[in-house]
């Protein structure tokens, strides 16, 4: 099963050391989402990491990084729903309800179902279904090895989403909480968690 990482949203200074490290570890896929940032900020951050990762590397803002820095994709959201006119490259999309998965499967390289368990980011958000209606779906191939599960993923339930079908977990708050990103500059905890669920994910 991959395992993907959306990005901090926030820009901190050891930011391209950590993600290079990642890469280096095996991360699989790297959503950058900065949202509400200045794209001058995200394209020195792409500058910093090293160009052999950058075709690992879906953009989730400023569109036009695809092409500066041939990148892997651009990924559409609520927050960026239009896909640029002429646009022929890779597209992933996020899915807020296991109704949207199987035509959102059909016109991009995966997707990215939302909520499926309760946020640790500590913004309130719960899972939008049971355990009972993700199997189901399973069952039914809704999820599969193009649905990537999002939101809670976290060391208790990656062995979870990997039975369930799912093609990979996208990783965020688990890994981050590990790294202060105003002060820290030892980041050994986030690359030793990275290796726990990369087993746990086997």
């Amino acid at each position: 099963m991959k395992l993907l990482l959306l990005s901090s949203p926030n820009f901190f200074v050891e930011e391209d050391k950590i993600l290079a490290t990642l890469f280096e570890e095996g991360l699989d896929i790297l959503h950058l989402r900065k949202p509400n940032s200045e794209p001058v900020y995200c394209e020195r951050l792409l500058t910093l990491l090293p160009e052999k990762y950058h075709q690992r590397i879906i953009t989730n803002d400023h569109f036009y990084l695809k092409e500066e820095f041939d990148l892997m994709g651009i990924h559409i959201s609520e927050r960026n729903p239009d896909i640029p006119q002429g646009y022929k490259g890779v597209t992933t999309r996020t899915c807020y309800s296991l109704d949207e998965l199987s035509e959102a499967k059909k016109k991009n390289q995966y997707v990215i179902l939302r909520d499926v368990y309760d946020s640790a980011s500590g913004n309130g958000s719960k899972s939008a279904y049971t355990h009972e209606q993700l199997r189901d779906a399973s069952r039914r191939g809704l999820i599969d090895k193009r649905v990537m599960a999002q939101t809670g993923i976290s060391l208790e339930n990656i062995q979870e989403v990997r039975d369930l079908g799912f093609g990979g977990a996208v990783v965020c708050s688990d890994l981050w909480k590990r790294f202060n990103i105003h002060s820290g500059m030892d980041f050994k905890d986030v690359i030793k968690h990275f290796h726990k669920l990369r087993k746990a994910s086997e």
